[in-house]
């Protein structure tokens, strides 16, 4: 391999020069790269540097001739049938940013037994200098709609911020069980991490379900790990006293922040296995009125059914997911109407 000179890309404008050389080139070693760096074989723009140097776009960086350990098999593979499964998700795209429709029951990212996630398909859409798409944000698994993909890090970092700064806004439709009083309302609650439900009672086969290993709980200001939390809420339309459409605004981004809000407000989201199931002594557990019909899918009635931004390079986002077949059924057996006015829209920011 002969000396060669690279020119950094737009999407690695800021990224630190040893972290360039793990994307570019992924079979250097560090303790070569750090070698080869310290006695300036590698120069960008002609200049000596140090691994931890940031770059710029359009600089010039002088590769040597490298030593490259053995190629090993890719984190994840890339995978035709997972390409195709993200272009049939695409609500929107353009030269900066990807908008998914991400289904029921498909992760967003990796844990502990989960192998098949759209963080891992996005390596399906890597370009030819092996850049790829980057998660903005995160849905649970259950969740489905609007998820926010960056088509480079430049992108992901400036939208990162308008989400920490809470630019974005983002609308949620559940399906609850009972009608909430009052029909419009605020939830300002701490929330921490806590044990899920039955969590030290193991499965029959000495597992706990994923359901159970985490689940946030109401906590009190000053409680270790404790966040602020707050969500807008507004009854839509309903079948009472069965069960109620609501549009939920979050103004904070708590971990499992709606299905805990809902929980806490005496009106669990329908088909949640973390936060719908009453405790054997709470009357709604057998309460006929509640009673939930057969004919509803048990699947979490969750959807990030909107979400508006600015957009980094001006203007703004503002995509819309359909319902997920699971819920829409559920319109459908209740005569809801998704054209119907959406009172949330009028929730203050």
């Amino acid at each position: 391999m002969s000396v060669q000179t690279f020119e950094v890309g737009e999407d690695e404008e800021g990224m630190r020069l040893d972290r360039w050389f793990k994307r570019r080139m992924p079979m250097l070693s560090l303790s070569h790269l750090n070698k080869i760096v310290r006695t300036g074989e590698v120069r960008v723009d002609g200049a000596r540097v140090k691994t931890a140097t940031r770059l710029a776009k359009g600089q010039s960086v002088r590769v040597p001739p490298l030593k490259l350990a053995a190629p090993t098999a890719p984190a994840h593979e890339i995978s035709p049938t997972d390409l195709r499964a993200l272009q049939d998700m695409i609500l929107f795209e353009d030269r900066d940013l990807i908008v998914l429709n991400k289904p029921f029951g498909l992760a967003v990212q990796g844990g502990s037994g989960t192998t098949h996630h759209i963080d891992g398909m996005l390596a399906s859409m890597q370009n030819e200098h092996g850049g790829r798409p980057v998660l903005v944000h995160r849905l649970d698994r259950d969740t489905s709609g609007v998820l926010l993909v960056a088509k480079t890090r430049s992108i992901a970092a400036d939208l990162g911020e308008i989400f920490r700064s809470r630019q974005a806004r983002k609308i949620y439709w559940a399906i609850v069980e009972g009608v909430p009083k009052p029909a419009q309302g605020r939830v300002s609650l701490y929330l921490a991490k806590g044990p899920g439900m039955d969590a030290a009672r193991p499965a029959r086969n000495g597992a706990i379900p994923r359901e159970k290993l985490e689940k946030m709980r109401i906590a009190k200001h000053g409680d270790e790990d404790a966040r602020h939390s707050v969500t807008y809420y507004t009854v839509v339309d309903k079948v009472a006293p069965r069960l109620a459409w609501l549009s939920m605004k979050p103004v904070t981004g708590r971990t499992h922040q709606l299905r805990a809000h809902a929980e806490a407000i005496g009106h669990p989201i329908v088909g949640d296995p973390k936060y719908g199931a009453a405790p054997a002594k709470d009357p709604r557990r057998n309460d006929p009125l509640r009673m939930i019909p057969d004919a509803v899918e048990p699947k979490l009635h969750l959807l990030a059914r909107r979400l508006i931004l600015p957009h980094p390079r001006g203007g703004t986002l503002d995509v819309t997911a359909p319902l997920p077949p699971h819920m829409q059924h559920t319109f459908d057996l209740f005569g809801f109407d998704v054209k119907r006015f959406d009172p949330i829209e009028d929730a203050p920011e």
